[in-house]
């Protein structure tokens, strides 16, 4: 049996076993994340368990002083970021930031996949997080939140860590790029299901995951279809045809202006600020 062939094997089997080991989320975001849920959580308090985390409280900085939230007065203070970025807001924040922590191996081949990929996320969530502030500012009454809809995008594919992690095992199959990315097509949507629901996210994340690489519109439109829209500028859609019934379909329901909305040069503007956050 090949390499191949075997790691196939052993990730269907572990899926159907239910014992395929999913990443877990960094110790940081946890913490974020289940203070942001206390309903007594203070900003203070707040901007003292970012503070745990240097790394992620000067990147928390640099999203508050950053264009993205367009900002004149710069925040001088970790306190003065939490309190600009908000506490209904910062767990997703501080999650998004605190992701590529994830993405590291000690194995040279296996690091440049895992680059490739957190490069991929980065690009799929400026896109699509340029497309969503783009249609908020025609429809400011959208429910649609910018933030989430940057997470979302940076766990569009999270499934593919977990194949990535167990391919590891297997260096051989780092010699042969098509068939991983045949592979982690296969898989990678119903593990990254699993790993949201394991790290408690809620079902737009999980719908996201679990959709994106459908050629069809939502109804009504939801954040996985400016995921699609990600994936439509970056020619993730082997079928012409389709992505250009997706498109007038987008079009027609306002979620852009004009087919070629990668070009616009307000959208140059917010992707470059959006994937400055995290480069």
């Amino acid at each position: 049996m090949s390499a191949q062939q075997a790691l196939l094997t052993i990730l269907e089997q572990k899926i159907r076993d239910d014992s395929l080991v999913l990443p877990t989320l960094p110790e940081i975001a946890l913490k974020v994340r289940q203070s942001a849920e206390d309903p007594r959580i203070s900003l203070a308090k707040m901007a003292d368990v970012i503070a745990q985390d240097p790394a992620l409280a000067a990147r928390l900085m640099k999203v508050a002083n950053s264009a993205f939230l367009g900002r004149a007065i710069k925040s001088n203070s970790l306190l003065q970021a939490v309190t600009r970025i908000g506490l209904s807001q910062i767990k997703h924040v501080a999650t998004a930031l605190a992701l590529e922590q994830l993405f590291v191996s000690k194995y040279p081949v296996v690091q440049q996949q895992l680059d490739k990929l957190w490069r991929e996320n980065i690009q799929v969530a400026a896109i699509a997080t340029a497309c969503l502030k783009l249609y908020q500012a025609e429809h400011p009454a959208a429910q649609f939140n910018a933030d989430l809809m940057t997470l979302c995008g940076l766990v569009h594919n999270i499934g593919a860590l977990a194949v990535i992690a167990e391919a590891e095992r297997h260096p051989e199959v780092f010699g042969h790029p098509v068939f991983l990315h045949n592979i982690t097509e296969k898989i990678a949507p119903f593990v990254s299901v699993k790993v949201l629901q394991a790290w408690g996210f809620g079902p737009e994340f999980q719908l996201a995951a679990k959709n994106w690489r459908l050629c069809q519109g939502g109804q009504p439109p939801d954040y996985t279809d400016f995921i699609r829209l990600a994936a439509i500028s970056r020619g993730y859609y082997k079928s012409a045809e389709a992505e250009m019934q997706l498109l007038q379909y987008y079009l027609q329901q306002q979620l852009i202006t004009v087919p070629q909305f990668s070009k616009q040069p307000q959208f140059a503007e917010l992707y470059q600020d959006i994937r400055g956050l995290f480069t």
